[in-house]
């Protein structure tokens, strides 16, 4: 394949990415994750501070790259900030990780790159959850960024591509604490890519002529891009010991992953098939591709699948084991299985040299491409928040919306407007995603438990969750009108309307 047709194919694969990431990024509420992190940007937006939290919220990586976007968008405070606004970065990383495989072009030559890619931007996996405001898939560029930047190094040892590889790699660190499990794949890849290839010549690897120096400069880099970052770029000296502590904080989280546990099976699961309500996904494509990625790797032993492969299984392993999951963890193994995937599908027409078998395997492949691209437009534009789709976790429903558009109706109809009382008495599970919701009104008030009956009645409105509701409905239901909202599958709140209010908002609406 030419550079003109290679360029061609991967600009049009660059604009389905583009297509399937970028339109109705509003379409789906606000995850509660999403609305933690949003709150959490918008206090370094509006005071300009930052700590790092060693126990939650991963790195801050994701606050700090936000705020270009925000300045861009001219919105400087929370209040002003839109779902599109935070959403358009992680689709900046869902659509640049496609463009960081011409890194691997060198060693897996135009076809497997493109193909890789094809597979990146039709994945249901990747292109959901680049639609989604949390660390995955700048964790997930950085991670292929690391892994591109260090094979160049080893290739071709210099000044640039161990300052790209320590970049990339104090990135990774400043963003996810389950850096460290890449990193310990990537070394475990390396070194077993090592061996096998010191076996195969009989005993001689070979070695590159990389001078120490380039090592400790790329060391050098990582840790100081790290230590930027958690110092809240000196601000917060104690942010970078915060970074090693809270090591402790997630091995135990990890390990007591009580309603995140998942069998070790759980990821493969979701990747090859899910099945629900009528509903059927699998991305066993990718994996099936990727399959034969790594048999290319057996059989031809380049010297990048072979560590590919490695690096995939080392991970996927790693992942598996750890009880606590959630199904974004997926994306930086997913990785490995993309390119991969490219290797496979490119290796097998360099197999097959009868024209009579590569038409129909050809065929094949586009109905395969085509079946991933139709289910990324389903997961994105028709069921982003029904639990239906395995990409769907603990999801906001959208019944949750028709609660925040009843508190702006009957807030507009109060003298204060947005100044109004509004106390919200829920658990913490239940209380996300309100605080972005109501991030416009000025007094709102937050408890984990019901205070006394009395303490209601100066505001307006009241949101609690349904064992709270349960406790002061009977209390309040002289004074306050009541409705039902869902927040998440199972999951009720109940909104609570003064009289007074209600009867304004009645008449009103009719």
């Amino acid at each position: 394949m030419n550079k003109t047709a290679f360029g061609g194919f991967f600009l049009i694969v660059l604009c389905g990415a583009v297509l399937l990431r970028g339109p109705g990024l509003g379409l789906r509420p606000m995850h509660h994750d999403e609305a933690n992190q949003a709150v959490k940007f918008g206090l370094l937006l509006e005071k300009g501070e930052y700590r790092y939290d060693p126990t939650d919220h991963h790195g801050p990586a994701l606050y700090y790259l936000t705020l270009p976007i925000a300045w861009a968008a001219a919105k400087p405070t929370l209040a002003s900030l839109e779902e599109t606004t935070l959403r358009f970065l992680p689709v900046l990383f869902g659509v640049g990780i496609i463009l960081l495989l011409l890194v691997f072009v060198k060693d897996m030559g135009r076809p497997a790159v493109l193909l890789a890619g094809l597979c990146a931007s039709l994945s249901p996996a990747f292109s959901y959850y680049s639609r989604f405001y949390i660390q995955e898939m700048m964790f997930v560029f950085f991670c292929v960024g690391f892994i591109g930047s260090l094979w160049r190094f080893l290739d071709r040892p210099g000044r640039g591509w161990a300052i790209a590889s320590g970049l990339f790699a104090g990135l990774m660190y400043a963003t996810k604490e389950t850096s460290v499990i890449i990193f310990a794949a990537v070394a475990g890849a390396l070194v077993l890519t090592r061996f096998a290839q010191k076996k195969r010549s009989g005993g001689q690897a070979a070695t590159a002529g990389m001078r120490p120096a380039h090592l400790i400069l790329a060391l050098a880099v990582a840790i100081v891009t790290a230590a930027l970052f958690f110092s809240s770029f000196l601000a917060n000296p104690k942010g970078i010991i915060d970074s090693v502590a809270a090591f402790q904080a997630y091995l135990a989280k990890g390990g007591t992953a009580g309603f995140h546990a998942h069998p070790w099976w759980y990821y493969l699961g979701l990747l090859t098939h899910v099945s629900s309500g009528g509903l059927v996904w699998s991305e066993a494509l990718v994996l099936a591709l990727a399959c034969l990625g790594i048999l290319s790797a057996v059989l031809k032993r380049d010297r990048l699948t072979v560590f590919l492969s490695f690096y995939t299984i080392l991970a996927l392993t790693a992942f598996s084991l750890i009880p606590y999951k959630t199904p974004w963890n997926l994306l930086p193994f997913y990785a490995g299985f993309i390119l991969l995937a490219g290797t496979g599908a490119a290796f097998v027409f360099e197999r097959v040299r009868q024209r009579y078998l590569k038409i129909p395997i050809g065929l094949l492949l586009v109905l395969g491409f085509a079946h991933l691209g139709w289910q990324s437009y389903q997961a994105n534009f028709r069921y982003h928040s029904d639990p239906r789709n395995p990409y769907v976790y603990a999801q906001t429903s959208p019944d949750y919306l028709r609660l925040v558009r009843r508190v702006d109706a009957v807030a507009a109809l109060h003298p204060d407007h947005e100044r109004l009382l509004i106390k919200v008495v829920c658990g913490p599970y239940e209380t996300w995603p309100l605080p972005w919701s109501l991030r416009r009104y000025e007094r709102v008030g937050y408890w984990t438990e019901a205070p006394a009956a009395d303490g209601f009645e100066d505001a307006p409105i009241v949101i609690a969750s349904r064992d709270i509701a349960a406790k002061i409905g009977p209390l309040l239901a002289d004074k306050f009108q009541a409705e039902f909202y869902g927040l998440r599958p199972d999951v009720l709140l109940t909104l609570f309307v003064r009289n007074d209010l209600w009867d304004r908002f009645i008449k009103n609406k009719y």
